[in-house]
């Protein structure tokens, strides 16, 4: 399976990529934003020492209790930071064979009017959280080659949907992803550069998010990678009960192995390095020692 983004490729099976958050924002559900842009590149670097294969650039929360902001103020945002973004990972050297590097860059919006500034920029991947509610993000995605993460949710983007029940939340992806998959790809965007992505905590319950971590084995039959953004998600609060999203770091490896263990391509994360480490210790005890001596499978 390969995964083609904008001039660069990614070869699976490998271990699995690590996917970095910036937050330039103020109001991040973690705490780990900031509008300040060295801040933010220098979270970027520090996510790419640690390992980080992806760094993905977001400029508006996702959280529902806060207000939305203009597409304008949004691109403001992270504009910057993309002109940027070689500062990044400049003088650094990847920490093994298997990290890929240069790093990649993953725009993380919904709103076609950053989508469209942003990419014509730079950025390999399209990170939307639209759950494509029309093909026009689709269509900016394959004018700029770029690839296109498509997540599973109901409803707008910033609203609260946690009131959503499912009688089988594993028949809704299915159905989804084989309905916008085809959106995507008579959009313009080839299915080598699809992610899929279950939308974990987005217009889910407790009990629909466990069945996706347990049961995550049932979307490979799409042949896509599967993005699990699964980095201390409300869900790890629900079962632990904590309260604090920064406390959560132990429950979100768990879920890391378990979602490796259930062929999940891509985690996204705020502890690059934890994370990192576990899959590194992990992927050789599933997979092999051999498997230490991968290839980084990108093309250039």
């Amino acid at each position: 399976m390969i995964l083609a983004m904008r001039g660069r490729a990614v070869t699976f099976p490998r271990r699995p990529l690590v996917m970095g958050i910036v937050n330039i924002t103020d109001d991040s559900f973690s705490g780990d934003g900031s509008l300040q842009i060295e801040r933010a590149i220098g979270i970027a670097r520090n996510h790419v020492t640690a390992g980080a294969d992806i760094i993905d650039l977001g400029g508006e929360s996702a959280r529902t209790n806060r207000t939305e902001i203009s597409a304008e103020e949004e691109s403001a945002r992270v504009l910057p930071f993309l002109g940027r973004f070689e500062e990044c990972y400049e003088g650094n050297r990847p920490i093994d064979e298997m990290q890929i590097f240069p790093p990649l860059l993953s725009i993380n919006t919904w709103r076609s009017k950053v989508a469209r500034l942003t990419l014509r920029v730079g950025g390999h991947l399209l990170n939307d959280m639209s759950a494509l509610a029309t093909n026009e993000n689709a269509r900016i995605a394959a004018m700029y080659g770029a690839g296109l993460v498509i997540m599973h949710s109901i409803g707008l983007p910033k609203q609260r949907h946690t009131h959503i029940l499912y009688a089988d939340i594993l028949r809704i992806l299915d159905d989804f992803f084989d309905l916008q998959i085809n959106r995507a790809m008579a959009a313009g965007v080839a299915r080598e550069a699809i992610v899929l992505d279950p939308g974990i905590d987005f217009a889910k319950q407790k009990m629909d998010n466990l069945r996706i971590y347990r049961e995550l084995k049932s979307v490979q039959r799409f042949d896509r990678p599967i993005l699990l953004p699964v980095s201390r998600k409300t869900v790890i609060g629900d079962v632990l009960g904590i309260a604090e999203p920064s406390d959560r770091d132990a429950g979100t490896i768990a879920c890391v192995v378990a979602g490796t263990l259930r062929g999940a391509s891509i985690f996204r994360v705020h502890n690059v390095r934890a994370v990192v480490q576990a899959l590194r210790t992990i992927y050789p005890i599933v997979n092999g020692p051999s498997d230490l001596l991968g290839t980084t499978g990108v093309l250039t």
